[in-house]
């Protein structure tokens, strides 16, 4: 699957930000939500090709977003990744149990930020 509309989910304004510049730099289009209620409202309204998106946010975090889209027939193939500072391995397991496809430890490199969407 080639992607080109990239949704980043992060409720750190400068995170968010980030992100978005390093995506569209790239020549994605990007759709951005800053909680979990409002990821999953927008994976449905604009079907992004993938979801990056951060675990600890108020108002829905990561992974229960990440349930709500895996396990829902119109956004179940939107492949979510993980953007996160929760990096030990169980993390990374508990990631893949909630649905995730993968996860970027924080802090991350705008080169390993387009090799990970590049490679979906």
């Amino acid at each position: 699957m080639s992607a080109s509309k990239i949704m980043v989910v992060d409720d750190s304004v400068v995170d968010l930000q980030y992100l978005k510049l390093i995506i569209e730099g790239a020549g994605y289009q990007v759709v951005t939500a800053s909680s979990g209620r409002e990821a999953v409202e927008k994976a449905r309204a604009t079907r992004p090709d993938l979801i990056l998106m951060d675990v600890v946010m108020e108002g829905g975090d990561g992974y229960e977003a990440c349930r709500a889209i895996t396990s829902d027939r119109e956004t179940g193939k939107i492949p979510v990744i993980f953007v996160t500072s929760k990096s030990q391995k169980a993390d990374r397991v508990w990631a893949e149990l909630q649905g995730g496809r993968g996860l970027i430890s924080k802090p991350y490199s705008a080169e390993e930020i387009i090799r990970t969407i590049a490679a979906i």
